[in-house]
């Protein structure tokens, strides 16, 4: 019966009424970047920026931004939902109403929050509402999570002129990505961390739409 009432929940957001109770304490997960050898929890140096991306599988959406000139760290995790220190088994359940995020913090003098965007909307379908591809749950939707008012209406700015662009290019698909203001950041398993360095043909979900997101010229 709960399997049958769990993947019935798996597109649906819970309240924190049926979600799950999850833990005190954080689970544990890697001390140090896989690649890097920086530590995953900090210290950061004095002007990074920071910004949480949800496209799905978090595996390819970390390899692509690691590989980011100007991104300083990336660590994958959940946010978003309501049950705290959730874990992978949890989460995919569709009861914790976290999605897989990648935190990447930037250095904002080498790649800006817009130029960061452009790459988040045009590496994978920001219009599957909860699901990428054929990764279906509430796990998989798309989202930007941000720490400021600024940052939130750029995100909203670029997000509407992505829109638009679909639009131009004949697709008539909504842009579903959820962007808010950042809550509760949960570091995920430490396999989980770079996995695809660790697996390099491991599977990676990254699909995009094919259309180019709009930036602001450079002044």
């Amino acid at each position: 019966m709960f399997l049958i009432d769990m993947f019935n929940k798996k597109t649906v957001m819970p309240t924190a009424e049926n979600a799950l109770p999850g833990r005190a304490e954080p689970i544990p997960t890697a001390s140090t970047h896989f690649i890097s050898g920086l530590p995953l929890k900090g210290p950061v140096p004095e002007g990074m920026k920071t910004a949480y991306l949800g496209m799905g599988c978090f595996w390819g959406a970390e390899r692509l931004l690691w590989q980011t000139p100007g991104v300083y760290l990336t660590v994958s995790g959940y946010q978003g939902g309501i049950t705290p220190n959730p874990t992978y088994q949890e989460t995919v359940t569709g009861l914790t109403g976290h999605t897989e995020v990648v935190k990447v913090v930037y250095d904002p003098s080498k790649i800006t929050l817009e130029g960061l965007l452009k790459i988040f909307f045009e590496a994978h379908d920001p219009t599957q509402g909860m699901r990428q591809g054929n990764d279906i749950g509430t796990t998989y939707r798309s989202a930007i999570y941000v720490e400021d008012d600024e940052d939130m209406a750029l995100a909203i700015a670029v997000r509407d002129r992505f829109q638009d662009a679909l639009v131009k290019a004949g697709r008539n698909s909504r842009v579903t990505t959820e962007i808010a203001h950042a809550g509760p950041f949960y570091y995920a398993e430490d396999y989980h961390q770079q996995y695809l360095a660790k697996n390099p043909n491991g599977y990676c979900g990254l699909r995009g739409t094919g259309v180019s997101c709009p930036i602001t010229p450079a002044a």
